[in-house]
C-alpha cells in the first residue's frame, strides 16, 4: 500500500521541481495535476519524478484535485492521500505531521490548524469569520477550516472526493462531508508561510463566496437536509 501526494499546480516552474523532489523523499508518490500551465510546470514536475496528469484547458484547484481523485479511485494500492500546495506555503516535510494519525489508526481524515500570529491580518480575517460561522452552524470545534494542507484514508478517497469544489471552498466542502459521513476528524498543529497577500477587492469576495457555502451548508446541516 502507498502514499499518494496530490499537488494541483498552475505556473509553478519556481518551486515545483523542489516540492516533487522533497515529497519522495518522504516516500510518497508524488501526482502533479498541471492545469494547464503556460510555463515548464509540467516538464519539470516529470523530471523530478511526479506523475503528471494535465487538463488541456485552465478549471481551477477544484477541478484539479477531482482529477488527481479520479486517479487516485483507480488504483487499488492507496493507503493515504495527502493534499499539498504546490507553491510552497506548506514545507512537504509538514505532511508527515498529518498522515501520522491516519497510518497510526486514529483518523479518516485529518487536516492541520495555523497559527493565526503568523498569518497576514486580512487572511486572519478571514479564517476569523470562516472558523467562527462553522463552528457555530455544526455544532463543532474546529481550530482551523481552512488549512490547505489535508490527508485522507485510502477506504474514504472515494468518500470524500464527491465533495470537491471550486476554489477556497474546497477545504469547507470536506469538513462538511467528513461531518455527514460522520467520519473519524483530526487536526494537528502545522507551519505556513506566507509570500504575499491577497488584494483587497478579491479578498472580500473569497471571503463572501467562501461564507455563502458554509452559511448554506449549515443551514441544511441544522435542518438534516442533503
Amino acid at each position: 500500500m502507498k502514499v499518494f501526494s496530490l499537488i494541483p499546480a498552475y505556473n509553478e516552474e519556481e518551486t515545483i521541481y523542489e516540492v516533487v523532489r522533497r515529497v519522495k523523499k518522504l516516500k510518497m508518490i508524488p501526482i502533479v495535476i498541471d492545469d494547464n500551465s503556460s510555463d515548464r510546470t509540467s516538464e519539470l514536475a516529470k523530471k523530478a519524478g511526479a506523475i503528471v496528469l494535465s487538463h488541456k484547458v485552465n478549471k481551477g484547484k477544484g477541478e484539479a484535485l477531482k482529477t488527481g481523485f479520479e486517479y487516485l479511485k483507480k488504483r487499488k494500492d492507496a493507503k493515504a492521500a495527502v493534499l499539498l500546495d504546490a507553491d510552497l506555503q506548506y514545507s512537504p516535510e509538514e505532511a508527515i505531521k498529518v498522515l501520522a494519525p491516519i497510518e497510526a489508526k486514529e483518523a479518516d481524515f485529518v487536516t492541520g490548524y495555523r497559527d493565526f500570529k503568523n498569518i497576514p491580518f486580512r487572511h486572519k480575517l478571514g479564517n476569523f469569520v470562516w472558523r467562527n460561522s462553522f463552528n457555530l452552524l455544526f455544532g463543532s470545534n474546529f481550530k482551523d477550516t481552512n488549512c490547505g494542507l489535508m490527508a485522507i484514508a485510502g477506504n474514504k478517497i472515494k468518500t470524500l472526493s464527491k465533495a470537491v469544489y471550486g476554489g477556497y471552498i474546497i477545504e469547507n466542502a470536506l469538513f462538511v462531508e467528513a461531518l455527514k459521513k460522520r467520519l473519524r476528524i483530526k487536526q494537528v498543529p502545522v507551519k505556513v508561510f506566507y509570500k504575499k497577500k491577497s488584494g483587497i477587492i478579491r479578498g472580500v469576495r473569497v471571503v463572501l463566496g467562501v461564507l455563502i457555502f458554509i452559511l448554506t451548508q449549515g443551514i441544511k446541516f441544522r435542518f438534516g437536509k442533503k
